[in-house]
């Protein structure tokens, strides 16, 4: 069944009253000069360099274009030829080959960052969700999920135990009985993505980013794609995982630099919201967003936020 359009109008909505709340603020730098090496022009505000790049259409490897067949090499008349077909069958053929690599739905992505967690614990096992804090923050932000009136398609969780305990809890949140935690994927489990630009005291080891990047690479390019042509209504999606997980991916998303994952910051159990629009756009909606929760819940990793 399509979700009717006024669905994500009240969705629109809800985010836009807990603006207040929301764990990231945007602030706009302006870098705009009077001078005459650099004045302002509207397709250059500021002093971006000219090697900025445009927007990848193709950054799925999906875009209809570039899925074509080429087509098979025909001889002209004065070749002798008597076959081949002409420019205008040859067009035709083009157009019905991108009509059936086109995507129709748009593809909405919920990434749910995990609940507070027992981070004295030594093994996976004893990471569980921490009572009251971390239960109460996969309650509530289940609960709003649920009041925004949308009918979930799909869940998946990474493969720990406090991302594992914060799904369950979401999803008895939601009391939609259709749905399924349909998998616990260890492609979203924690890690270091790649360096962090700039450098932050403390780094982990190179051998870190060796290891885990090339996976959090992977679970990026599983999720994170267009619709295929076969998809037919939007599809909503909720992805419980982690913090660098979720930075990286949103990044990557957004065209913006990979390394740039550590300047961005998640609350647990913060709800960050993307669609990938049929044509390869991508559109953020919320990040970090925790205006479900009290401030009493506003929490990282380690303590309560002040």
């Amino acid at each position: 069944m399509r979700h009717h359009p006024t669905n994500l109008l009240r969705y629109w909505k809800w985010i836009g009253g807990a603006v207040a709340g929301a764990s990231v603020s945007l602030v706009v730098a302006n870098n705009c000069t009077t001078s005459a090496s650099s004045p302002w022009t509207p397709t250059k505000p500021s002093n971006v360099p000219d090697s900025f790049g445009k927007w990848d259409y193709n950054w799925d490897k999906r875009e209809p274009y570039s899925l074509l067949k080429k087509p098979k090499r025909t001889q002209s008349k004065s070749d002798g030829a008597t076959g081949g077909g002409d420019q205008a069958s040859c067009d035709n053929d083009i157009s019905e080959q991108l009509e059936k690599q086109r995507a129709k739905a748009t593809r909405h992505i919920f990434l749910i960052r995990h609940g507070q967690y027992n981070t004295s614990g030594e093994t996976d096992k004893e990471q569980g969700l921490t009572s009251p804090v971390g239960e109460s923050q996969a309650q509530l932000t289940g609960k709003r999920l649920k009041d925004s009136g949308i009918n979930f398609t799909s869940f998946t969780s990474s493969y720990t135990r406090r991302a594992i305990q914060t799904a369950e809890v979401i999803w008895k949140e939601l009391e939609q009985d259709e749905l399924t935690i349909d998998a616990h994927d260890p492609l979203l489990l924690e890690g270091y993505p790649c360096s962090p630009e700039p450098p932050v005291g403390g780094a982990h080891p190179i051998t870190c980013y060796y290891e885990d990047g090339p996976r959090i690479e992977a679970a990026f390019r599983k999720y994170f794609h267009r619709a295929s042509p076969e998809q037919e209504e939007d599809s909503f999606e909720i992805v419980v995982c982690h913090a660098n997980v979720i930075r990286y991916c949103v990044c990557r998303a957004l065209q913006f630099p990979g390394e740039a994952w550590h300047r961005l910051s998640l609350y647990n159990c913060s709800i960050t919201f993307l669609s990938i629009l049929p044509s390869g756009r991508v559109v953020l909606r919320a990040f970090g967003d925790v205006g479900h929760m009290p401030g009493d819940l506003h929490t990282t990793k380690y303590a309560v936020c002040d």
